[in-house]
């Protein structure tokens, strides 16, 4: 290999390192938007709410930058195999960490509206707990994507049963509460908005568990996986 060609994987090497590099910022402010937005909904905080609906651009930013590297990447340097894989499921993973951002977003946008009604006994721990696993789930695909661990992303990938029994348990509660008593069911059906909206995050994440599965063997997981959720009816992004 000559020199100028040695120079050449160098750059493109650096390249590829850059465009995982941001993936990788731009997951960690997803999970602090998960992790705020939580925390604003829970302890009734529009100041940190507000704060979360503000971050979500930086997250939009980072898709719109490494789409424009990604193609930038593709178009000079052709790649193929393996840094093809790499380059598709970046883009693919960004996308999907921008939706999960939004939903982090719109949880935030229902903290001021909850402040004023009473609370739904109960709801806001479990919420919280739902969120924690997505937020975990999330860590764990971004060290899958570090680390080319598909043992790990499989592993991501079953435990997205676990959020849809949690969020399976509180749609039995809010509509429990809302039998109960008419007073509740405004709050119930923003509580609701956000238990889908969290195991929506839940699914975005598992979708790019799958997609390292791919990165790491060429090949896609079973695309059958069980799915707890069988009370849907509301997509949950405004």
């Amino acid at each position: 290999m000559t020199g100028d060609e040695q120079h050449i994987m160098r750059a493109y090497d650096r390249d590829l390192e850059a465009i995982q590099a941001m993936i990788i910022k731009m997951g960690g402010l997803v999970e602090d938007a998960i992790m705020n937005g939580t925390a604003s909904l829970v302890n009734r905080d529009t100041e940190l709410a507000e704060k979360v609906r503000a971050a979500d651009k930086s997250v939009d930013d980072l898709e719109e930058l490494i789409n424009e590297e990604a193609a930038r990447t593709i178009a000079l340097r052709a790649p193929v195999s393996t840094d093809l894989r790499i380059i598709l499921s970046v883009i693919k993973i960004a996308g999907s960490l921008e939706r999960v951002g939004d939903y982090a977003k719109n949880i935030a946008k229902r903290t001021s509206v909850l402040a004023e009604m009473r609370p739904i006994s109960g709801s806001d721990g479990t919420l919280k707990r739902m969120a924690r696993e997505v937020q975990t789930m999330l860590k764990d695909t971004l060290d899958a994507f570090v680390r080319r661990d598909e043992a790990l992303a499989r592993d991501v990938i079953n435990r997205d049963q676990d959020v849809d029994q949690m969020y399976n348990a509180l749609f039995r509660e809010f509509l429990t509460f809302m039998m109960e008593d008419p007073r509740n069911i405004t709050a119930c059906m923003h509580l609701h908005f956000i238990a889908k909206n969290v195991e929506r995050m839940g699914d975005l994440v598992t979708n790019m568990a799958e997609q390292i599965v791919y990165l790491t063997t060429g090949s896609r997981p079973d695309e059958n996986r069980p799915k707890g959720d069988r009370t849907a009816f509301m997509d949950g992004v405004d």
